[in-house]
């Protein structure tokens, strides 16, 4: 935490934490900006070197928090790995910020937290943290949202608030937030479903839905999936009986899947593809591209070039899937009074992958 602090001669004002070392010299009036870190628990008073071989303590009457960072939210964002994470917890923040009565957007919000902070107290905070839980579990009691929802926000807030070195009683709040079921209650993809949705015209979509039913990866793993993430097994007669998949690479979730061989054989159908275009295709290439001009090259300014590709992102792919769903009639509009579909759009492909390993 950045403190300003006032050195005067007043006798015995102490101030409630630990400082750091090495300050620089000080005179009585002069200002000085040094690292506090909080801990009511301590007594203590600010020690000031002032030249060799002397140390004088000087008493401090006066203190002022300044922000802890000039930019908050980036103190949070920096935290965000997982691009799906990046993408979903900024707007959770945002949600609690709204409840809160902050005015702006997410970056003036964050700033102006971080002045209620300060001039209202860690205890006010607290509670007007409470009382957000408090309202969203009521909306749960409504049928508004799922009670599994409430916990996505906290985590969020709590990530902001350890970023930014702001204290608050997590445990005591955890104890008012319900849990949730820890998974839906939705099923896996039919055969028909699946079959309509691959007669989507988007040659892509084939090895989506392949690759993600096969391997059992989730929607986020494309973000960092390589042809050379993709390792082929063979039998004694050179024939392709099964892949190996490295999820995450060089993440600290990697972890290896497999795929059957016809799911293999998709993907690298689609591979071959794009080299018979011209794109040069290695190691580091990435699994799924955007889309290119494969007719008249003069009409197609809306898709890349073929031999320039670009890494479809996992966004990407879920909009592609979802697309795919409702144009093939596979998707249809939700009923008066129901607030999810029976299957997930890109997470259901799990759901199809258990009973495989089951068997």
């Amino acid at each position: 935490m950045r403190v300003y602090a006032s050195a005067h001669d007043n006798n015995q004002t102490q101030i409630d934490s630990a400082i750091s070392k090495n300050i620089p010299t000080i005179e009585p009036g002069q200002e000085i900006q040094f690292e506090l870190i909080p801990n009511p628990s301590i007594k203590s008073v600010l020690s000031l070197y002032l030249g060799s071989p002397r140390i004088i303590e000087r008493q401090i009457d006066r203190m002022s928090v300044i922000e802890q960072s000039t930019d908050p939210l980036s103190q949070f964002v920096y935290a965000l790995k997982a691009p799906e994470t990046k993408r979903q917890w900024p707007n959770r923040l945002k949600v609690v910020f709204n409840f809160l009565g902050l005015a702006g957007n997410l970056d003036e919000q964050a700033k102006e937290f971080m002045t209620l902070c300060k001039e209202g107290g860690i205890a006010l905070v607290q509670d007007k943290i409470i009382g957000f839980i408090s309202y969203q579990v009521q909306r749960a009691q409504n049928g508004e949202i799922s009670l599994s929802t409430i916990p996505n926000y906290l985590k969020a807030m709590k990530l902001f608030c350890e970023m930014n070195d702001i204290h608050i009683s997590w445990k005591k709040i955890s104890r008012g937030v319900p849990r949730g079921r820890q998974a839906a209650n939705d099923r896996a993809p039919t055969r028909e479903e699946i079959q309509r949705l691959l007669e989507y015209p988007d040659r892509r979509i084939k090895p989506i839905v392949y690759t993600m039913i096969s391997s059992g990866i989730r929607i986020g793993a494309w973000d960092f999936l390589k042809w050379k993430h993709v390792k082929p097994f063979q039998n004694e007669n050179g024939e392709i009986v099964a892949a190996k998949l490295i999820v995450y690479a060089n993440e600290v979730d990697e972890y290896y899947s497999f795929m059957s061989p016809t799911s293999y054989k998709v993907l690298k159908d689609l591979i071959d593809f794009r080299v018979s275009y011209g794109e040069k295709i290695t190691g580091e290439s990435w699994l799924m591209r955007d889309i290119w001009q494969t007719t008249n090259t003069d009409y197609g300014a809306k898709n890349g070039l073929a031999t320039v590709p670009k890494k479809l992102k996992s966004s990407g792919i879920k909009r592609l899937i979802e697309r795919a769903l409702w144009e093939q009639g596979v998707r249809q509009p939700l009923k008066e009074g129901e607030r999810r579909h029976e299957w997930k759009a890109a997470h259901g492909f799990r759901n199809s992958t258990r009973p495989m390993l089951n068997r």
